[in-house]
């Protein structure tokens, strides 16, 4: 309805559509006015609504709304009653401190601290493992020496021959009297058939999937996933990473669409911070609360590394991942290195990337020359000249696709676990990182993104500007679904 329409009404027929028209429009602005936080969305939606009457209101209420954030917010009330037992203050060893943070990233270290709400702990050993082949064994070996419990949280776990051994090994923990419970994403379930949840059923492991079903999701079936990977095993040993169970992860066995990651096994006080998150995570999916010494024992130092977990979500988790890597880029002095396979940063870390290369720190970007999601690289090509023209280097990475995510800066801080650099990762996914402030560890990792480095090819701003207009077109096109891959 226009409201050029209102004046054919006859007699008070008009008066009432009119007042109809005014009431949809002026809650509709209202919403906008206080819950659009960008101004410019703020003034688009605001235009629409009052151009178009009715017709804009329902417009908005049916693509304005963050249906996201309000299912998440449902979802932390539902997260912080589950969670009120989970113990946050577990018998750890706290020994962390900034005293082992240099100088110059004590404000970092504060920064974590204050998002994260957790600890830095200081007497970590966490030692890298590439791909499937060092993982798999590590992990299967630490669940074969299991003596109490074990928890199990992936976003893939496949009914392959890098799953099946999982299966089997977590059976027979079962059969041995080990407490098992394995936490699978109800989307990332689906990428494998048949579903491995009844061959672990099977064997008597307790597992569940985190929001099973498409309506449990609120907004359908890609948005809320749990996208974490962890393990933990007696509560004193844990792995975690990029690594899903898929058997393309094994390159020993030259498997169709290889897949390269980077995964990492950890010892020390920062394991219990793992168990912490998949507790939360359990008791929201399932009510049962893991507490106790056998989930939870005492840790003492392992090694030398001081870590601290963060958890990201779209519910009272949002923007921890998104302002630490903020943080962390105005840190930088000398170097910044960053692996993601997605890439699509918003303004802000683009500004943030741009701020770091003109301040004469070297900004090394590796990506996969090609991506499994084609329209993700598409869009991401198109914005890589923001980074390009300040002096970001771009590196392209041959086959296989590289799933690592990792960001090492000045050789003294590192960064890993399950997040991209994308909207889905930093806005509407589930996720678990690690920070660490070891020098040792950080040369070991960021001499391995050097290695990438070694074998990729530098992408220039001449080659994305050079780029067929048709290219162009539809890597523009793709760019603006970026919010939403």
């Amino acid at each position: 309805m226009s409201w050029a329409v209102l004046k054919d009404l006859p007699g008070w027929w008009a008066y009432a559509a009119a007042a109809v028209v005014l009431a949809f429009n002026l809650s509709a602005t209202a919403h906008v006015l206080v819950n659009k936080r960008d101004v410019r969305a703020a003034i688009s939606w605001t235009g629409v609504i009052w151009l178009v009457p009715v017709v804009g209101s329902v417009l908005y209420a049916m693509l304005g709304l963050n249906r996201i954030r309000r299912r998440a917010a449902e979802l932390q009330r539902a997260r912080r009653k589950m969670s009120l037992a989970t113990p946050r203050d577990s018998a750890i060893a706290r020994i962390g401190s900034e005293s082992t943070v240099p100088e110059w990233f004590k404000p970092m270290a504060r920064l974590g601290g204050t998002m994260s709400g957790r600890p830095l702990l200081t007497g970590n050993k966490i030692q890298p493992l590439h791909n499937g082949d060092e993982a798999y064994p590590a992990m299967l070996e630490a669940i074969d020496g299991a003596r109490s419990t074990i928890a199990l949280s992936s976003y893939i776990f496949g009914d392959d021959a890098a799953g099946r051994p999982f299966v089997e090994a977590l059976g027979r923990a079962v059969s041995r009297g080990v407490q098992v419970r394995v936490l699978i994403d109800g989307v990332g379930l689906r990428y494998t058939w048949p579903p491995v949840i009844r061959a672990l059923r099977a064997v008597g492991v307790r597992a569940e999937l985190f929001l099973p079903r498409v309506r449990d999701a609120g907004l359908g079936f890609f948005n809320l996933r749990t996208h974490r990977k962890v393990l933990t095993v007696d509560g004193r040993v844990a792995f975690c990473g990029g690594l899903n169970i898929q058997a393309r992860n094994i390159h020993r066995d030259n498997p169709p669409r290889k897949v390269r990651d980077l995964h990492f096994r950890l010892e020390g006080p920062i394991v219990a911070q793992l168990q912490e998150v998949f507790a939360e995570d359990w008791a929201f999916m399932t009510r049962e609360v893991l507490d106790g010494p056998d989930w939870y024992p005492t840790l003492l130092p392992a090694g030398e590394t001081t870590a601290r977990a963060f958890t990201d979500g779209p519910d009272g988790d949002l923007e921890i991942l998104r302002t630490v890597l903020l943080g962390a880029l105005s840190s930088a002095r000398e170097s910044v290195r960053i692996v993601t396979p997605y890439f699509l940063p918003d303004q802000g870390l683009i500004s943030a990337l741009t701020v770091a290369a003109l301040r004469g720190v070297r900004v090394d970007i590796v990506l996969p020359a090609k991506v499994n999601i084609p329209l993700v690289q598409w869009a991401a090509t198109a914005q890589l000249w923001q980074v390009l023209r300040p002096g970001c280097r771009v590196h392209l990475t041959p086959l296989p696709f590289d799933h690592t995510k990792l960001l090492v800066v000045d050789r003294s801080w590192v960064l890993f676990g399950s997040s991209n650099w994308d909207p889905r990762s930093l806005r509407l996914n589930f996720e678990l990182d690690v920070e660490c402030f070891d020098a040792r560890l950080a040369e070991r990792l960021d001499e391995d993104v050097r290695s990438r480095i070694a074998i990729a090819t530098e992408l220039s701003l001449q080659d994305v500007d050079g780029r067929p207009f048709p290219k162009k077109l539809l890597h523009g096109l793709a760019r603006l679904l970026s919010p939403y891959l």
